[in-house]
């Protein structure tokens, strides 16, 4: 599989093999199929891992640490996250030093090639804050003043390689502080035909993940690319059972006309989502597949490339409003 330039870090191949379907959150699955599923990324050229505690509680890490016995393969690489919140400034360096040993635990390994702060970082006084549930934000103040110099302190100490954000907070915070030292080595953006982060937007307005990857681009941060078919609303059908108003759900309504024009082409439209999501500026697309199949489907994607430039105008217009 192709490789291309990461930032600062490692050459990254097109691919990489995301958690959320490993961990089981994305439609039924069983654990020795992600197992096989993990053998089947890596033998196809697939090098980077991305996973989480979260992601099943554990399963995605264990479903690796299983796939590799501790011992993963020379030239592949593991990520994880944590999603701070937003602890008394003090207890930072703590909150990540567990999260970072569970994973290690869990994987059977003794560090991390790149570990994410995974929550929405937001402006100090911003309204969401007044959302019922706050829990998954982070002050763009803790930021700056203990979460940048905690990831900094991990570096050092040897637990992890290089650090990172996931870039579904506030796309203005987020723009900033890719503009600041120390810089994340990589910022994950979510890349789809929607720009919709689905259940992850916690904010008012527009998401501007085009404009993330570019100041990224400009400061030299690796970008990966995440939930191209949006957790099943750019799929022929969601596959688990969501109420009415979930955003997921308003996203697959929203892109009615895309699966029509899919059928219009005879093609399956996960993989127009993917092969979508493939021509936007990014380094690398994080997959949320869940079994082999799934995984075939998107390899046979990257292998197909980018979509053609009038199929994108057409896709764009099938979801414009």
């Amino acid at each position: 599989m192709q490789k291309h330039a990461f930032g600062s870090l490692f050459p990254v191949t097109t691919l990489t093999l995301g958690g959320g379907g490993l961990g089981m959150l994305w439609g039924q699955t069983t654990f020795d199929e992600c197992v096989a599923a993990v053998h089947d990324a890596v033998k196809a050229g697939i090098n980077l891992l991305d996973l989480a505690p979260r992601y099943g509680d554990g399963k995605a890490e264990q479903v690796v640490g299983e796939a590799f016995g501790g011992r993963v393969p020379e030239g592949v690489y593991i990520t994880s996250k944590c999603n701070l919140g937003n602890p008394p400034a003090d207890q930072v360096l703590s909150i990540f030093r567990q999260s970072i040993e569970t994973s290690l635990r869990l994987l059977r390994r003794d560090r991390l090639d790149i570990f994410f702060l995974h929550s929405n970082i937001a402006p100090d006084g911003h309204v969401m804050w007044n959302a019922p549930d706050v829990s998954r934000l982070t002050p763009l103040s803790l930021y700056r003043s203990h979460v940048r110099d905690a990831m900094e302190a991990l570096k050092q100490e040897g637990l992890i390689a290089a650090w990172g954000v996931t870039g579904i907070g506030h796309p203005d915070a987020i723009i900033e502080i890719l503009q600041e030292g120390p810089k994340p080595a990589a910022v994950q953006c979510i890349a789809n035909l929607l720009d919709s982060p689905g259940g992850l937007k916690f904010y008012p307005g527009p998401t501007k993940p085009r404009a993330v990857m570019a100041m990224a681009r400009a400061n030299g941060v690796g970008i990966m690319g995440i939930r191209a078919v949006q957790a099943g609303a750019l799929t022929a059908a969601i596959d688990r059972d969501l109420p009415a108003d979930h955003p997921e759900v308003l996203d697959y309504h929203k892109a009615a006309g895309f699966r029509a024009l899919c059928a219009e082409i005879g093609e399956d439209p996960a993989i127009v989502a993917h092969r979508y999501a493939l021509g936007l500026d990014i380094d690398t697309l994080v997959l949320g597949v869940k079994n082999r199949a799934e995984l075939a489907g998107c390899i046979a994607a990257a292998a197909a490339g980018p979509l053609p430039a009038d199929v994108v105008a057409r896709i764009d217009a099938s979801v414009a409003g």
